[in-house]
């Protein structure tokens, strides 16, 4: 198979001496790099075969069956179906998927390949993450939320991830689906249904190519479900990827089983936390969902997208997608959307980043120099992570991290474990981000205990109410 996802772009000829335009264009991929994971290249009217300067000249059937076998076309052609005819949700979320298994294949860029996870590699890390529980259980309060422990593969890892991602993306795939009818005059819209529905099916597949492009990177990079501080992997399943783990400690310095420990603590911290804290998914998704509903569509370039599309050079939204079409809105709501959203990935991890700490810092002499390596890499972010900025508008980092796990230490020294993990009882009872730049205002303010305020609630709704008659002993008497 070539690395070209679709094969769609045709093998680019010898140039002929002198001819440094055609070399250049030749050695740039000829349109089919990981800039343009369609390979389009060879489509008519997108300088492929039939098109100025294409192969073809004059002469495109020739050069369309000179370079491809009739097999190799009918697929090429099928998958171009496929896409147009799609009509599904805003993500064509079948090509995510093989785009990025297809990308997974290829290997990452230091030529680290994805392999099966054979039974040692299982055992190690159902080992490594059964010790790191016994460990976490002297460092925080909620018990162990691991009722498994798995090893993946990057593939394996991207199937296990995808129904998260739809929940991260669709959203904001939504506004741009819209967004493409809504530039149209309405006088026009009837008349441009077709174009719009195909359209709208194209839209689908970049963001499926684009999203199907960064998991597969992502999954190069990612040491287990958690790593961006979301719950990305099926609940109580906690996972470790041992390709990415002996590519990360490689230059550490670090024995591989510290290493491996280390990043079983960190999984582990964040599986108690997101299956004893029941309401904090929604609390995470619905940040991300609240501040991609107050992302705005570019219209002016969305507009001359749709003013020059045209149906045989499919690369134009493509292009559109990589640029990014998505700003956000400068108003109040939306920046109080972007805080939240910051200020709860930095609380996740912030306390997993302390707890882990409080858990490792005694048992492994490398704790530190791991934690620095970690809290690093979490605040330069990856490619893939800058991937879905431009798609979604968005960096899943937490920008405050430091500050936060200085908050959750803090608080450990003045309230203990215990008075430090209650504030998970509630969302009103988490500090703000106004309470990061004060974090010792906040350990030392007092808190309201939730937990007594519902049972005082409960009371006095089960109290009869003096001041209204009693109108059972009103029926008794009338009898």
């Amino acid at each position: 198979m070539s690395d070209t996802p679709f094969g769609f772009g045709l093998p680019p000829e010898e140039p002929e001496d002198g001819d440094e335009g055609k070399k250049k264009d030749q050695q740039s991929g000829g349109g089919q790099g990981p800039a343009n994971p369609f390979g389009f290249g060879g489509l008519p009217g997108a300088g492929g075969f039939g098109g100025p300067g294409g192969p073809g000249g004059d002469n495109p059937l020739a050069a369309m069956f000179g370079s491809l076998n009739p097999t190799d076309l009918g697929a090429a052609f099928q998958q171009l179906g496929q896409m147009l005819s799609y009509e599904g949700g805003p993500v064509n979320w079948d090509m995510a998927k093989q785009i990025a298994r297809q990308t997974v294949s290829q290997g990452t860029a230091d030529g680290t390949k994805d392999a099966s996870v054979g039974p040692a590699e299982r055992t190690a890390v159902q080992e490594a993450v059964r010790l790191a529980d016994l460990w976490l259980d002297d460092a925080t309060s909620l018990p162990s939320g691991a009722g498994s422990a798995v090893a993946w593969s990057r593939a394996e890892w991207v199937e296990a991830t995808l129904p998260a991602w739809k929940e991260l993306v669709d959203p904001v795939a939504e506004r741009v689906g819209a967004a493409m009818g809504d530039v149209l005059p309405e006088e026009m819209q009837a008349m441009a249904g077709p174009l719009i529905g195909m359209m709208r099916s194209m839209g689908g597949a970049m963001f499926g190519t684009q999203i199907g492009q960064a998991v597969g990177v992502l999954a190069g990079e990612v040491v287990g479900s958690t790593d961006i501080g979301l719950p990305l992997g099926p609940a109580g399943k906690a996972a470790l990827l041992p390709v990415n783990i002996e590519a990360f400690g490689k230059d550490l310095g670090v024995g591989k089983d510290e290493v491996r420990l280390y990043l079983a603590l960190r999984e582990a911290a964040h599986q108690r936390l997101f299956a004893h804290v029941p309401w904090l998914r929604s609390h995470l998704f619905g940040a991300v969902d609240g501040y991609a509903r107050g992302i705005k569509v570019d219209t002016a370039k969305l507009e001359d997208v749709v003013g020059q599309f045209d149906p045989q050079n499919p690369e134009q939204l493509q292009d559109a997608l990589q640029q990014g079409m998505f700003q956000p809105e400068d108003t109040p709501e939306q920046k109080a959307a972007l805080a939240r959203l910051e200020t709860a990935l930095a609380l996740v991890e912030g306390w997993v980043d302390a707890v882990v700490h409080a858990a490792a810092k005694p048992r492994l002499s490398s704790a530190d120099a791991l934690r620095e390596t970690l809290r690093r890499r979490r605040a330069s972010g990856g490619p893939a992570e800058q991937t879905f900025a431009t798609l979604i508008g968005l960096e899943l980092r937490p920008r405050r991290l430091r500050d936060a796990s200085r908050l959750w230490a803090s608080l450990t020294d003045a309230r203990g474990v215990d008075g430090r993990d209650a504030l998970w009882a509630h969302p009103d009872m988490l500090p703000t981000a106004s309470d990061l730049d004060d974090p010792d205002g906040f350990v030392h303010r007092e808190q309201l205990d939730f937990s007594e305020l519902d049972k005082m609630l409960g009371e006095a709704a089960d109290k009869p109410d003096a001041t209204k008659p009693d109108l059972k002993k009103k029926d008794d008497d009338t009898e």
